[in-house]
């Protein structure tokens, strides 16, 4: 691709000239004495090859050469200046395109809050939002397919970068009509005889083994006879009376009729959900995010 043919320079200096068509103010402007501005205007004209401007005794006029170029000039100059705006708000994090991954169990809570206050702070960075279970995210972020996610249980993954965003209890996500629906907390250790709907340990790895890990520790090994990929599947499942479940505590924000969501003890029974990045990734629109991710996690916590 061959360079341009005019100078920005030249093309400032001649657009000025032409709004002032007095060669002394045009200098004025452009803070310079009138020999250089004559001299950058000769040089211009000797590239276009014909006279932009007919001077005379204290009057200057545009040729039609010079009318011809005036608006594509004044055009050359919005556009670069354009374009260097726009690298800067890129540069600072102020533009750009932020590509999220999230859990859909976090869409009916810390989801909608974050990026809310995200999208306040930043309105001119575009958001491609992705419903992701953890296992794609994780390769998603890997391949660089994502720029950030919101995990829950996130790996133990050298490639990626974790910071804590939420913790929360569990519940027992019971048909309604079931004998545990009656009490207000239900141990885990009552679920020990019943079939269980759960995730495929394929798509969450870290929150099927986190669950299965607290059924064991309740003493039992849960017997799953139906798996969904989404929580809310889950939850229709078990209305549907395939089984039970354990759930984090913001599924119950999934008001399926037929279901019943109980608090379980031991309480000190959670799951954990984190922001993941690329390790080494330090793009200005992933800072911000960090930064919103961080005051939200604050205000929660209050």
């Amino acid at each position: 691709m061959d360079g341009p043919e005019l100078a920005l320079h030249q093309l400032h200096a001649f657009t000025v000239l032409a709004e002032e068509l007095h060669f002394g103010r045009a200098a004025e402007r452009l803070g310079t004495a009138q020999p250089p501005l004559s001299q950058q205007i000769r040089r211009l004209e000797a590239k276009v090859g014909h006279p932009l401007f007919l001077r005379g005794p204290g009057r200057v006029s545009l040729t039609p050469a010079g009318e011809e170029l005036l608006p594509a000039a004044r055009r050359a100059l919005d556009d670069v200046a354009g374009g260097l705006r726009a690298a800067r708000r890129v540069a600072s994090g102020g533009a750009g395109l932020l590509r999220i991954g999230f859990a859909a169990s976090l869409a009916p809570t810390v989801l909608p809050e974050l990026l809310r206050a995200f999208r306040d702070r930043h309105p001119g960075v575009e958001l491609e939002i992705r419903e992701m279970t953890t296992a794609p995210q994780v390769a998603a972020l890997q391949e660089a397919a994502l720029d950030v996610g919101l995990l829950r249980e996130p790996p133990d993954d050298p490639g990626l970068a974790v910071r804590p965003l939420l913790t929360e209890g569990f519940v027992a996500v019971l048909p309604a009509g079931h004998p545990l629906a009656a009490r207000r907390v239900v141990p885990v250790a009552a679920l020990a005889a019943e079939p269980f709907v759960l995730l495929p340990r394929v798509d969450g790895p870290t929150v099927h083994d986190r669950i299965v890990g607290v059924c064991r520790e309740a003493g039992f090994e849960p017997r799953v006879v139906q798996r969904a990929v989404e929580w809310q599947t889950v939850a229709a499942l078990v209305a549907a009376g395939f089984g039970v479940s354990l759930a984090p505590e913001s599924v119950r924000r999934l008001r399926l009729p037929g279901v019943a969501y109980r608090r379980t003890a031991p309480a000190t029974a959670r799951t954990s959900v984190a922001v993941a990045w690329r390790a080494g990734d330090d793009g200005p629109l992933l800072r911000h995010f960090l930064a919103v991710a961080a005051e939200v996690r604050r205000q929660r916590a209050r």
